[in-house]
């Protein structure tokens, strides 16, 4: 019986010998000799979605550094000044970052770029969110803190946001490093998945280490997300947690899609799923958080005024 990677022995002309063609080799159509396997990854050279997914992703750097110019020009106007500005930076920074981090998962893998593009997503989206929670936090005990002789005044520290965002994303770290030092990822050659291709892919190494991120992240999220779900309803200048909220809303489903896709494809399309996740999540953190708020500082001047944003909503 031949199956699918014998080729036939025609050293006798009446032979049906058959010889299995060797790990990363294909028999031809004659089946008269092997082939090496089509290789597969999402390269530059062969693949439009590797061109389209660098345009969105330069463009949401370019749109990133546009936002960042504009609250750095307007750094002290009140609706940039009224949920800690530095944080925005912070925040703003990170997002670019995650943008650009799409650029290791494209091209041809290795060990490095295996080892960044699976713990630089988990970092950078840790600090993100981190600064989203300190944001509602800050929000939350700003609020308690103005009746008189509040004991909540004691936390209005400008320490106190920073070693949430330090807390935060320390733990994410730790979790990388364990990750790194015991099983990393590496570069994998699939030759099993599909018959005529080598896939060439990134192994997770420790499959605990990489769900542990994503747990990380889920669960940081989901904190982030019930904070500002309960403080949404605060007096107006404190309105910016409507718009963290929708943010971890948003964020949570995307992640959530990701996992049973990611596990559904293989090859590059595993690849694309992610990309997909992380262009999503750092799109929606972008738009969530900083357009309505680009909206009122470029065309509704007289709403960016403190009289304004603490006598209406910000609409």
């Amino acid at each position: 019986m031949v199956d699918d990677f014998d080729i036939l022995n025609i050293t006798f002309s009446d032979s049906d010998n058959c010889i299995r063609c060797p790990s990363g080799e294909w028999p031809n159509e004659k089946r008269d000799r092997c082939q090496p396997k089509v290789i597969e990854f999402i390269s530059f050279q062969t693949d439009t979605i590797a061109s389209v997914l660098s345009f969105l992703s330069a463009f949401g750097c370019f749109v990133t550094g546009l936002i960042f110019g504009t609250f750095i020009i307007y750094r002290d106007t009140p609706i940039v000044k009224a949920n800690n500005r530095n944080l925005s930076y912070l925040l703003l920074v990170s997002i670019f970052l995650s943008f650009l981090c799409v650029f290791l998962f494209l091209g041809r893998p290795s060990d490095i770029t295996c080892r960044l593009r699976e713990t630089s997503f988990g970092i950078l989206f840790s600090i993100a969110i981190s600064s989203l929670l300190a944001k509602t936090i800050m929000v939350c005990v700003a609020f308690k803190s103005i009746k008189p002789g509040s004991s909540w005044r004691k936390w209005l520290s400008v320490k106190l946001p920073y070693t949430i965002v330090l807390l935060g994303s320390s733990f994410q770290i730790s979790i990388c490093v364990v990750w790194l030092s015991v099983s990393p990822p590496f570069q994998d050659l699939d030759t099993q998945s599909s018959q005529r291709k080598t896939i060439i892919c990134c192994n997770e190494g420790s499959v605990i280490g990489f769900y542990s991120v994503l747990g990380y992240l889920g669960l940081l999220a989901s904190v982030s997300f019930v904070l500002a779900f309960m403080v949404r309803t605060l007096p107006d200048s404190f309105n910016e947690a409507k718009y963290i909220t929708f943010s971890m809303l948003l964020f949570c489903s995307v992640w959530i899609a990701m996992i049973p896709a990611y596990l559904s494809t293989r090859g590059k399309y595993t690849v694309a799923v992610e990309i997909f996740a992380v262009l999503s999540s750092s799109a929606g953190l972008l738009g969530c958080v900083f357009f309505p708020k680009c909206y009122i500082i470029l065309f509704k001047c007289e709403m960016n005024t403190k009289t304004a944003l603490l006598g209406k909503n910000i609409k």
